[in-house]
């Protein structure tokens, strides 16, 4: 029987309020995940798992700042403060959210040479995780994606849930962004619903 699963996008220490990369309200979606959950067949967290000396930070790259934008290695490449560094207290789970009820955590970004925005693929779609054959294993075909940042790895990580075959929702209410430029959220809303991803403005 198809089976449905919930995406919980990088809900860390270092994405909500005090952290290194902080964004707004992300603290917010503690609860509203923990609600959810039980809903769902399947449960998956994605997490950012950065090398100290990953290249997308902008302390890697001297005359660069934070927000730069820049070329890494023929990607366009936003420069970061240096976040969610491996076995760091940044890189944790939120405190508060139920592991209990998470079936895989797959992290991301552990190349030092690449971004990897998406729970699916690097930046440059060179690399797979595992996180489409897990899904297909456990026999899902209907994804709903929550998490942080609307703009950023939510966005991604939904864009590739369609490429890959999966039925994609965005749970809106369920999503923080960073809207770097003012209309960044709602630009990432409207290409997600251009590419076939349903976007829900009601909780599950």
């Amino acid at each position: 029987m198809p089976r449905h699963a919930l995406i919980i996008v990088d809900l860390q220490n270092d994405f909500v309020e005090g952290g290194a990369l902080a964004v707004s309200g992300g603290l917010e979606l503690i609860p509203l995940a923990n609600q959810w959950m039980p809903q769902f067949d399947v449960v998956i967290a994605t997490q950012d798992w950065h090398p100290k000396n990953h290249q997308s930070f902008a302390s890697q790259h001297p005359g660069v700042s934070i927000g730069d934008v820049f070329d890494l290695n023929g990607l366009s490449q936003v420069a970061w403060p240096d976040h969610c560094i491996q076995n760091s207290f940044g890189a944790k789970l939120v405190d508060g959210l139920n592991l209990s009820r998470i079936d895989t955590i797959i992290q991301k970004g552990t190349d030092p040479e690449i971004d990897s925005y998406s729970g699916f693929f690097d930046n440059g779609h060179r690399k797979a995780t595992c996180l489409a054959d897990f899904l297909r294993s456990n026999d899902v075909d209907r994804v709903s994606v929550m998490g942080i940042a609307t703009d950023y790895c939510v966005r991604f990580t939904a864009l590739d849930a369609v490429t890959a075959g999966f039925q994609t929702t965005l749970i809106l209410p369920g999503c923080r962004g960073v809207d770097m430029q003012t209309g960044d959220i709602k630009a990432a809303v409207e290409q997600m619903a251009a590419a076939g991803v349903t976007i829900s403005p009601e909780t599950p």
